[in-house]
């Protein structure tokens, strides 16, 4: 029976449209949702909108609207670019449908039940932006001298009612859960953050409101609404059924990996795992935070009116370029940057003019050559095998290591040392001249290359789907030798055939704003 492997991006704040930074934590993780499905595993993949919150209310109230109507149009906007950029989720979660309520509530008794929730009164320091609490020592001063969020977002002092929460009764379990459980939380500078916070001392935390209605009820309660945080962590729960024992989620849950950016950590490593504690269901397995990606270096804000539609960047650029840019060009985990000229740049240099290239010229000299088939005959000698066995390490080996680390970079750099090594290759081995001199030879050095983009088109199938698809569409590779099992052994395909091939990386011109 296949493994089950679940994985879950943030849920994303809908009060605007989607920017390219929604997109880079989707690709990735789809990337790696595919690569486990690929990997034989059963894959439950979860995506979604948070739609309840002081924000989202505030945000409807500016132009005049409903929160809920506000919410039906900007989380279409997300699904509609999940799927432009072939983001294969099993779930998009939307945490104002029914069995969300139902789950978040049921967690709330749980905790309840647990004895870790009280009433009492309030006063603090609160980010609406962040939908966070903040103690008077995590502030900053502004340029004006005003107080300012350690991220740099307005605070209002609040004084109201409210549930608390006993986050101080899980100091010792969370840094027991940390020092137990080192993968916990990755990177390792993500980590070392949460531990010297927990370190430090958790206060109770106020876990709902009253001076709005948009959210979830509380149970017995229904003045009050729950802090949208613990509303939008339920979601990893509901999507598995949670509250019922059902297959799902005895099958799914604990998460494998939560992938979020780094400036919602405290949220997913300390309050979540207290809460499931407390609620008495198992923590995830691992949280990832990835980087900010930087325009130019420069974080993206309205303000300094440099954000950027994801979806007409892939329009621009193309979809599979895209996505293999953006976890080709740096680092995961740490932050980076892009730009236009990034884009082409690494396009044409790595997709169209080394991979593409390669599996074009070898195609089509097959379909003009060699009839689109026939069948080597001639030994396989050592060069031959020494190519097969280099672009077999890097396609079964050292991509699938890098992958399980989510150093996709690092996976994508030894896969392209493999592109490099078919490409000198060819070179040497010349086929256009073994036409005219060696026939037979000439089939063995195209079986041997055939092989080798097969391998490498499936070892990067996560990355660039549809382009892989095309490529083992046009090797006329069955359905069931698209997947990483198949890149094992050292069986040799003699039989070559070629049906249609055709051009599937072009090389990318620089748009004309961009290039002046």
């Amino acid at each position: 029976m296949a493994e089950p492997y679940y994985l879950t991006t943030a849920i994303h704040y809908p009060n605007g449209r989607p920017h390219i930074g929604h997109a880079y934590e989707t690709i990735a993780a789809d990337v790696l949702a595919r690569f486990q499905r690929l990997r034989g595993r059963e894959v439950r993949f979860q995506t979604g909108t948070d739609e309840h919150g002081l924000k989202m209310a505030q945000k409807a109230r500016e132009l005049g609207r409903t929160p809920r109507d506000l919410a039906d149009e900007m989380s279409g906007y997300f699904r509609e670019l999940f799927d432009k950029l072939n983001i294969s989720y099993d779930r998009f979660i939307r945490t104002t449908e029914q069995d969300h309520h139902r789950a978040s509530q049921a967690i709330w008794r749980a905790m309840e039940a647990n004895g870790d929730l009280y009433l009492d009164r309030y006063e603090g320091w609160y980010s609406v932006r962040d939908e966070a609490y903040y103690d008077e020592s995590e502030l900053i001063e502004g340029e004006g001298g005003e107080k300012l969020s350690p991220q740099g977002t307005p605070v209002e002092w609040t004084v109201e009612e409210s549930w608390f929460f006993r986050l101080s009764k899980y100091q010792e379990p969370l840094l027991e859960l940390y020092h137990d459980n080192p993968e916990f939380i990755r990177p390792e500078t993500r980590r070392n953050e949460v531990l010297r916070f927990v370190e430090g001392g958790l206060r109770d935390l106020s876990v709902s409101r009253t001076s709005f209605d948009w959210g979830v009820k509380v149970p017995g309660a229904e003045d009050h609404v729950m802090y949208v945080w613990v509303d939008a962590l339920t979601n990893y729960l509901t999507g598995v059924g949670y509250p019922d024992d059902g297959d799902p989620l005895r099958k799914f849950w604990p998460a494998d990996l939560h992938l979020i950016g780094k400036d919602i950590v405290r949220f997913h490593t300390v309050y979540w795992p207290a809460f499931l504690m407390s609620a008495g269901m198992p923590v995830p397995k691992a949280v990832f935070a990835h980087g900010f990606l930087l325009n130019r270096g420069q974080k993206e804000s309205k303000s300094l009116g440099n954000t950027t539609d994801p979806g007409e960047l892939a329009d621009r650029f193309g979809v599979d370029p895209l996505r293999y840019f953006l976890l080709r060009e740096f680092s995961f985990g740490q932050d980076g940057s892009w730009s236009p000229e990034a884009i082409v740049s690494r396009n044409n240099a790595e997709l169209a003019n080394s991979f593409g290239n390669l599996a074009q010229r070898v195609l089509s000299f097959i379909a003009k050559n060699c009839g689109g088939t026939f069948t080597a005959t001639a030994p396989v000698l050592d060069v031959d095998s020494a190519l097969q066995a280099k672009v077999r390490q890097a396609c079964a080996d050292e991509l699938p290591v890098a992958f399980e680390k989510l150093a996709f970079a690092a996976g994508l750099e030894a896969w392209m040392q493999a592109v490099f090594a078919c490409n000198a290759y060819i070179d040497e081995q010349a086929p256009w001249a073994l036409r005219k001199t060696d026939r037979a030879r000439m089939e063995r050095v195209l079986a041997t290359l055939c092989e080798c983009i097969r391998n490498l088109a499936v070892a990067v199938s996560p990355v660039t789907p549809r382009a892989s698809e095309r490529i083992l569409d046009a090797l006329c590779v069955p359905a069931d030798r698209r997947d990483f099992a198949a890149l094992q052994g050292n069986e040799r395909a003699d039989t070559v055939r070629v049906d249609s091939p055709a051009p599937v990386f072009p090389r990318l011109e620089l748009p004309a704003e961009a290039s002046t």
